[in-house]
């Protein structure tokens, strides 16, 4: 039986964009690590720790960080004295948008350009209502745009018009190419040490030197991959054609002939392979997002009621 050619959306609007600050609120935006579950807002928080604001002295106790011993009072009382500080409960949020040809894409639901732009969106408000900072590097294969964190609405619906013009049907040829590890060197000189970053791709386009780019960002920041794959980048129909939606329209395949399955199989376990070692050697969490899923379902599913990412 024929499969008919895809009716996915293929772009999604500024307004669209907007109105995603209605699903965002049904969601809790966590941190990544239970160690830092409290750092979700701009609030100071009852915890000691070693943060940016001093709380107080007091006498040094078995367990104490010395780098955190006050010399000059432990000189003045003769005993050993140890500064508390007060975390503020503040972390830049960064979102990393590829909007590249390869999300150009999908069979089902909505391109893979949407679903990383919704999902940037959705993120965005949610950081937002947080009381974090929001910023964002959108990349599209020919221009990278960069938003520093900033606590504003206006911050955020700059980043939202950027993903909404940014989305396009083909590269241009003429134009300078960036990629997935353009942006994320990009990201390391944008990103404060402590950031909660999302990289949003389909990773079809990653190199040798992806790992230690993701490696390098990991390091000092929270990384988390939100991988958007299209239901053919996972298995094939077993019979009869299918289409898949591309910039000149539907491309049909026959699933019947066993010659182009066994290829396209080899060639994703082949890229599952080489991005799952991808993911291992640069030590982040990667969930898929599926373009047939609304984007806020796909959240729900991973942020979980009140739970965290990662």
């Amino acid at each position: 039986m024929d499969v008919s050619a895809s009716d996915a959306i293929t772009c999604v609007s500024l307004q669209a964009l907007i109105r995603l600050q209605a699903d965002a609120r049904a969601l809790k935006l966590p941190s990544a690590r239970p160690a830092r579950a409290r750092q979700a807002g701009l609030q100071h928080s009852s915890q000691r720790g070693r943060g940016m604001a001093f709380a107080e002295v007091r006498l040094y106790q078995p367990g104490d960080d010395i780098r955190s011993i006050d010399w000059r009072v432990t000189a003045r009382r003769q005993a050993p004295h140890t500064k508390l500080y007060e975390e503020e409960r503040e972390r830049p949020v960064l979102l990393l948008c590829d909007l590249g040809p390869t999300l150009f894409f999908a069979s089902t639901g909505a391109f893979k350009q949407v679903r990383c732009a919704q999902l940037a969106a959705i993120l965005a408000w949610l950081a937002l209502s947080a009381g974090d900072q929001v910023g964002g590097i959108v990349f599209n294969g020919n221009t990278l745009s960069v938003q520093r964190p900033a606590r504003r609405k206006k911050s955020v619906l700059r980043l939202l018009d950027t993903l909404a013009s940014q989305q396009r049907s083909s590269p241009d040829s003429s134009a300078s190419e960036t990629t997935l590890d353009t942006a994320l060197a990009e990201a390391r000189r944008v990103a404060h040490t402590g950031s909660r970053i999302f990289v949003i791709s389909d990773f079809l386009n990653i190199s040798e030197n992806t790992p230690s780019l993701l490696g390098a960002l990991a390091r000092h920041n929270s990384v988390s991959a939100l991988r958007v794959v299209d239901p053919l980048e996972q298995e094939l129909p077993h019979s009869g054609r299918f289409a898949i939606a591309g910039s000149e329209g539907p491309v049909w395949f026959d699933a019947s002939n066993t010659s182009f399955q066994k290829a396209w199989q080899d060639k994703i376990d082949q890229h599952e392979a080489r991005l799952a070692e991808c993911f291992r050697l640069s030590g982040i969490w990667a969930t898929n997002v599926s373009t047939q899923e609304a984007p806020a379902v796909s959240l729900k599913a991973i942020l979980g009621p009140g739970g965290r990412i990662g």
